[in-house]
């Protein structure tokens, strides 16, 4: 279930990053408002036999998230960095539910055909609320938190010990090493930008500023010297794709 999952996570994001290098060179039309996961299963749908593809990635996508569901519940730590551990995997468990249910209304013709933001929608939601704009930059803060922790987790080599223990060849690890590196950095910018636009949907108290990657891709796309940093970005998310396949063939993966 757990390699399922990573690989179909890992395709996931290589054609994030595809589409992302794509719309930062203006290659083949590609616009950055079409790069998030929601806009990588429109293009699936799009391809010769999509249906059948976008079907295994939902599949693919709703394994991760037992997967990841069975981890919080099974993981006997009792601290409180054991409970932050678990809080971490329900909470990936929910969102790539909410993927998995997304690409499944697509390939049964109930989902949207348009690219909705989802996270626009929470942020609405949210400034409804009494204390809405708390709210939302709660939100905000929390995500920062978590792009911060993912360039950590890079920076670090944290994640290193997991790959050590598969006992692979020296240049399959060194290359699943610095293809972990490049990835966990890339998704923490963009996590740490998308907090940054819930942030100011706080401030302003304007859902519309609130947005998912694909507002973050538009936001280094529009700053100086965009097209590269959204190229570089874009094929660190390649590589992050490509270290989910390596986990999914190498990693010693267990329930703790």
């Amino acid at each position: 279930m757990a390699r399922f999952g990573l690989t179909a996570k890992g395709v996931v994001y290589c054609l994030v990053g595809i589409l992302a290098f794509m719309a930062a060179f203006e290659l083949g039309g590609k616009s950055t408002e079409n790069s998030d996961k929601t806009g990588v299963f429109q293009f699936v749908m799009e391809q010769s036999f999509g249906k059948v593809l976008l079907a295994l990635i939902a599949v693919g996508l709703l394994c991760y998230t037992l997967w990841r569901l069975i981890q919080a519940i099974k993981d006997p730590s009792q601290s409180a960095k054991g409970i932050g551990k678990r809080l971490r995997y329900a909470f990936s468990g929910i969102v790539y539910g909410g993927l998995a249910f997304y690409a499944a209304k697509l390939v049964l013709g109930s989902g949207s055909g348009g690219n909705s933001d989802t996270r626009e929608t929470v942020a609405r939601e949210l400034l409804q609320q009494p204390f809405g704009q708390w709210l939302v930059g709660i939100v905000a803060a929390g995500t920062v938190i978590a792009g911060i922790y993912q360039i950590y987790l890079g920076v670090s080599d944290k994640y290193k010990k997991n790959v050590q223990e598969a006992g692979l060849k020296h240049e399959v690890e060194s290359t699943m090493i610095r293809a972990g590196k490049i990835g966990y950095v890339a998704r923490g910018i963009v996590w740490i930008i998308i907090g940054y636009l819930f942030l100011r949907a706080a401030l302003q108290s304007d859902p519309e500023e609130a947005g998912g990657s694909g507002s973050a891709f538009t936001f280094l796309e529009n700053s100086s010297y965009g097209s590269f940093l959204l190229g570089a970005v874009a094929l660190g998310l390649i590589c992050y794709g490509v270290f989910m396949f390596m986990r999914a063939r190498h990693e010693a993966l267990a329930v703790r």
